[in-house]
């Protein structure tokens, strides 16, 4: 590791700038700092240059690099780009190009049972040695996920169009098993993302959505059986879950009310809601992979719409406790790990598209690296959201959880299309005991701010209309 001025703050260890071809000869743009930005190719089909994984592995970091494409991994038009595929970045954060395959792709999984890393369309053994998984070259791939009946032997694969694969990892030989898009009836455009097994079940995520109102994209499962069920319509990120340790799976997401965070405990599913702290990720496009993460020894790190948050990857009480707000953030970060005690986050930061932005330039992103205490660091944690937008509610029926935990001024916007009361609850262990906090007495059409202390806090909080009507209820914490 070379040696860091004194004069650097921890969270600056290292800012990612465009680097040179190949990176056989890495430059520093400040004194012991190694540039490892990575880019795309500067030809007229410059579109995109993001870093869709990250895996540290044999004595290396391995990142693989995406494109903006059409239908099909490899560049087959005007439209691809060029100069993407497989790096790997050794322990003096040199980094050097390893095979260009100019595709879309995000997945990253270690087959335990081969000892092999999967990152993209590659496999690699725990000496290094790398191999192209031919019969994945002309797909977008996702995640990749362990196998419900023949874990030892074979892997699941989800594609950006929503095709789920298995392959045998010893012969490298993939099938098609579902067409998940054409199954479930979906007519947005598919943009499949997340997907993991555990609990006897297998989720993928589609976060295909792109005009408001839109409830096509979607949340599945399927238990090995013929075919898939719907938990969702809504756009769902990211699905992560361990082996073991309660086994709790967790699933990202939005709507435009606000953030959703889905957890699968003893096999049922409970939704909670979170504040979003910026628009600029609503539309499916602008969101990438927006990961969930184990970056310290089982410890869940999430990042959604521009925040982080911790999580607890187990279940007390069958509740999930320890959702804690971190930061905000503006960086685009398609995947994010630990290496070599530091955290390494990825990036997607020049990202021209056949100069539709036409002040970019050539594509280029890179990597952050830091420790993973210099989030908090980051912008303090803000946002907005709320159960209802202007919408059916019956009385008696609680709205879904909202978080209310760490944040320091905290409001409710309240309408309410017919006269009534709204009974707020909270959840202060977070184990679903809920206490009511305060009755709110709404006219006609009337608009209705109630503040929170700054010293009052909660794990969750709730809302129960005592009358079935439209209303709105927005949180606000600043």
């Amino acid at each position: 590791m070379p040696t860091l001025p004194q004069s650097l703050s921890r969270r600056s260890v290292l800012a990612v700038l465009a680097g040179s071809a190949g990176f056989a000869c890495a430059q520093s743009f400040l004194p012991g700092i190694p540039n490892i930005g990575l880019k795309g190719d500067n030809d007229p089909n410059r579109t995109e240059c993001g870093i869709g994984a990250l895996m540290p592995w044999a004595d290396g970091l391995y990142a693989i690099t995406y494109n903006s494409s059409g239908i099909g991994g490899r560049a087959s038009g005007a439209s691809s780009g060029g100069g993407l595929g497989l790096y790997r970045i050794d322990e003096n954060l040199k980094s050097t190009q390893l095979d260009i395959v100019n595709g879309v792709h995000a997945n990253r999984f270690i087959h335990h049972h081969s000892d092999q890393c999967i990152i993209g369309p590659y496999i690699i053994d725990a000496g290094g040695k790398w191999r192209r998984i031919e019969s994945l070259l002309d797909h977008r791939l996702t995640s990749t996920m362990p196998h419900l009946t023949d874990p030892e032997n074979r892997v699941y694969f989800q594609t950006m169009e929503g095709l789920f694969l298995e392959m045998d990892v010893a012969d490298l030989k993939t099938r098609v098993l579902f067409n998940i898009t054409a199954d479930m009836n979906i007519k947005a455009q598919a943009h499949f993302k997340g997907g993991y097994t555990a609990q006897h079940r297998v989720v993928v995520s589609n976060n295909g959505f792109f005009e408001y109102g839109q409830t096509d994209a979607g949340l599945f499962e399927w238990d090995g059986g013929k075919s898939w069920r719907r938990i969702s319509n809504k756009p769902h990120m990211d699905v992560a879950a361990r082996q073991n340790m309660g086994s709790v799976m967790f699933s990202s997401g939005w709507d435009e009310k606000s953030v959703l965070l889905d957890a699968l405990v003893k096999g049922e599913w409970q939704h909670y809601r979170l504040p979003k702290p910026s628009h600029a990720f609503e539309q499916g496009w602008q969101t990438e992979w927006m990961r969930i993460r184990e970056i310290e020894t089982e410890h869940y790190m999430m990042d959604i719409q521009g925040m982080f948050y911790e999580l607890q990857p187990i279940a007390f009480e069958d509740h999930i406790w320890g959702v804690k707000p971190v930061c905000q953030h503006l960086r685009t970060i398609p995947d994010y790990c630990s290496f070599r005690g530091l955290l390494a986050l990825a990036g997607n930061e020049t990202t021209p598209n056949l100069d539709n932005n036409a002040v970019v330039g050539q594509p280029q992103s890179g990597i952050w690296f830091g420790k993973s205490d210099d989030l908090w660091s980051w912008g303090r944690p803000q946002g907005w959201g709320g159960p209802w937008r202007n919408e059916a509610v019956t009385a008696g029926t609680p709205s879904d959880p909202f978080l209310f935990l760490d944040f320091q001024h905290k409001m409710l916007h309240l309408v309410s299309e017919r006269s009534g009361e709204v009974e707020i609850q909270i959840d202060f262990l977070g184990n679903g005991t809920w206490e009511k906090y305060e009755t709110v007495k709404l006219n006609a059409g009337e608009y209705r701010p109630v503040l929170f202390e700054d010293a009052f806090s909660a794990q969750w909080i709730r809302l129960v209309p005592g009358v079935s009507c439209k209303m709105t209820a927005e949180f606000m914490f600043s």
